[in-house]
């Protein structure tokens, strides 16, 4: 039995933002893998990939990917996305889609949030003229209803949970924990907003509604972390408002889907050699593409690539497992010296796990038995003996041995 460390990332915004075009650029498969990590895709529901530079060519191998690709010494891992019901003021009291919203959205454990810059919908999503909206607004709307959404889960029963907490027979953290878990909420969630807010967590009848807000905003922006993808930037009234949403409290990626999705499925057609997150694309033969398709191809890279480095939709995924999510990227391997499985395929894995995570905790992800058994792991570098305390690092190579291996 396999452990997972797998994270949810949700796609949010309001209607007509581009949040269907960015998850369908994000989710069309540069190549066929093996084998999904993710045995079952609901509609709402698709794998990207996070981008990071392979340790193959650092040891001067070929490699054999399994679970994941490796393009010219790029590794992609794959993750999984859910594109979340368009969003509208009153979500959270049922407004629109809002119920199939909030549903979508407790899955997540991090969301990137699609803003339109150029300003050209308004608080409900309809086409207006660019500039007219603040898109500002949006992202403060959207605080607004994650926030009020989990309020009212807690708010009706607050009393109570406050008075059994402080009655002693179970402590504040734990009942939130139990009422919360459906939410993708963890128990260091809700004690880092406790510590974050300096609330008393022993006496919390003593808290205001005042307070009890402010828990809530802090545990969303704890649980629920979000970055701001700054959509439709080939549009000019995007770069004022650009430099607006910078001002906020998150990081904040520009982007243009569309011509992301325009460059994958013209790299799916082999008419351009392209990878997810490059900064530059090479024509493989001009004469299959017509004068319009030469024209658009040219406009992206002046208007997006050159000016914003990327189309910015491989760096949003990335920034929100790199950056939100403080995940790092491990290789389990058997056999050290050909840096192989028992296949003998070379570095076939690539594993994301979070910030912190242990030798032994790899032995448990890999299987249940690898961790049960485990004995001591080697590092591939410097070809050190580690513990099962050892905390992994980012790029490490690892072979794990244990007692059943041994036998």
């Amino acid at each position: 039995m396999q452990r997972s460390y797998s994270r949810l990332l949700g796609i949010v915004g309001k209607p007509n933002t581009g949040k269907s075009t960015f998850f369908s650029a994000a989710t069309l498969a540069p190549a066929e893998i093996a084998n999904y990590p993710f045995t079952t895709i609901k509609p709402n529901r698709g794998v990207g990939y996070v981008r990071t530079p392979c340790v193959c060519k650092e040891f001067g191998v070929k490699d054999t990917p399994v679970n994941s690709l490796c393009i010219d010494g790029v590794r992609l891992i794959p993750v999984e996305f859910i594109d979340c019901a368009g969003l509208v003021p009153g979500a959270w009291q049922g407004r629109g889609l809002g119920n199939q919203f909030l549903d979508e959205i407790r899955k997540a454990d991090v969301l990137i949030h699609i803003v339109d810059a150029s300003g050209g919908t308004d608080s409900e999503g309809r086409i207006c003229k660019p500039g007219e909206h603040d898109p500002v607004e949006d992202v403060k709307f959207l605080e607004h209803e994650i926030t009020m959404w989990m309020a009212n889960i807690l708010k009706r029963d607050w009393p109570k949970i406050a008075r059994t907490a402080e009655s002693g027979s179970t402590d504040l953290i734990s009942i939130l924990e139990e009422r919360l878990s459906g939410l993708a909420i963890r128990r260091t969630h809700i004690f880092e907003a406790i510590r974050r807010t300096g609330l008393n967590a022993d006496k919390p009848t003593r808290w205001g509604e005042e307070d009890f807000f402010r828990f809530i905003a802090a545990l969303r922006q704890i649980a629920k972390p979000m970055l701001i993808a700054a959509n439709k930037m080939d549009v000019p009234t995007a770069e004022e408002n650009l430099e607006r949403l910078k001002k906020l409290n998150y990081i904040v990626v520009p982007c243009c889907a569309e011509a992301e999705l325009a460059l994958r499925r013209a790299a799916e057609k082999k008419l351009i050699d392209y990878r997810p997150g490059d900064c530059n694309f090479k024509i493989n033969n001009s004469e299959r593409l017509t004068e319009s398709q030469l024209k658009a191809l040219e406009t992206i890279r002046e208007k997006v690539l050159l000016k914003f480095g990327s189309t910015g939709v491989q760096e949003a995924i990335n920034m929100a497992y790199f950056k939100l999510l403080n995940m790092i990227t491990v290789y389990p391997v058997e056999d050290l010296e050909h840096l192989s499985d028992h296949h003998g395929r070379v570095l076939p894995d690539a594993y994301l796990v979070p910030y912190g995570t242990t030798a032994r905790e790899l032995a448990y992800l890999i299987h249940t038995e690898l961790g049960e058994s485990f004995i001591y792991a080697v590092e591939a570098r410097e070809r050190k003996r580690v513990g099962e305390d050892y905390l992994l690092k980012d790029r490490d190579v690892i072979s794990v041995v244990s007692a059943k291996k041994r036998a």
